[in-house]
């Protein structure tokens, strides 16, 4: 089991730019829609020109939740699919042997989009890129807790994904909406207070179709509740919980988490069972 304090947090994606729309949004959640992009005036022009969609999510979820006075703080970046567009773009080049780019592959790899960050920030700590599956939001967490214990005074977690190009739907097991979420954390202090424990659950997967489950507080509205479970698919419950398909990705629904009332959070998945409680 882990422990970590979030300090603060930022996070884009269509329709949901603000605080308090996110805060809102966490009391009833639905799957971001829309085409905007963050127009990300914190990066030079001849930069952000490189930067794809996903990319400028990423980056503006993350320059919004760093802090100007921490040097060399370490980066996670994580995301499931990372920037595939791309990546797709470059495969039907070379299918119909055309020349690739080597600006467009270098930007296609998995790390680029924190490469690019520490670039136009001028950071100069270590960062790492990561994917892994549906539990990519708690491997994250499980990298920045490795970080912290090893002395960092914090690690900024940045979570992304986007929606694969639809050659790959048939291989989606869930939603695949635009979103990018950063927080800043530390192994105590000021800000939520989580916990993240993980056991083997060989029946995981038998259990729900996306193995996520919610418990609320005991003074949540159980009328919210079951509204909110008949509308987006949610499974959730004041007392004992049941299960039913997630509407929203596993690593959105991480910070709809941290965002909501909850005091615990399920997430069953490859054989795994995440347990996220909060301490506050």
């Amino acid at each position: 089991m882990i422990q970590f304090t979030v300090a603060d947090w930022a996070a884009w994606a269509p329709g949901l730019h603000e605080r308090e729309a996110w805060q809102a949004w966490s009391k009833a959640p639905v799957l971001p829609a829309g085409d905007d992009t963050p127009a990300l005036p914190e990066v030079p022009a001849m930069q952000r020109r490189r930067i794809e969609r996903l990319g400028r999510m990423a980056v503006q979820a993350a320059w919004w939740c760093s802090c100007a006075e921490a040097d060399g703080v370490p980066l996670v970046f994580a995301s499931r699919h990372g920037d595939v567009q791309r990546s797709f773009e470059l495969l039907e080049q070379l299918a119909r042997g055309e020349p690739m780019s080597p600006t467009h592959f270098g930007l296609s790899v998995h790390n680029a989009i924190a490469a690019l960050y520490s670039i136009v920030r001028g950071e100069r700590g270590n960062y790492l890129a990561l994917a892994a599956g549906r539990a990519t939001a708690e491997a994250a967490l499980v990298e920045a807790a490795g970080l912290l214990a090893d002395g960092a005074p914090e690690v900024l977690v940045v979570v992304y994904d986007a929606r694969p190009p639809a050659v790959y739907a048939d291989f989606l097991d869930e939603p695949d909406p635009f979103y990018a979420w950063s927080w800043r954390v530390r192994a105590a202090g000021e800000g939520a207070r989580l916990s993240l424990a993980w056991a083997t659950d060989p029946a995981g997967e038998d259990a729900s179709a996306h193995g996520i489950e919610v418990h609320r507080d005991a003074g949540a509205s159980l009328d919210d509740d079951r509204g909110r479970a008949d509308v987006h698919g949610i499974a959730a419950s004041a007392a004992a919980p049941a299960s039913a398909p997630a509407a929203l990705p596993a690593g959105l629904d991480a910070l709809r988490f941290l965002l909501a009332s909850d005091c615990s959070r399920e997430h069953r998945v490859d054989g795994l069972r995440w347990t996220w409680r909060r301490h506050d």
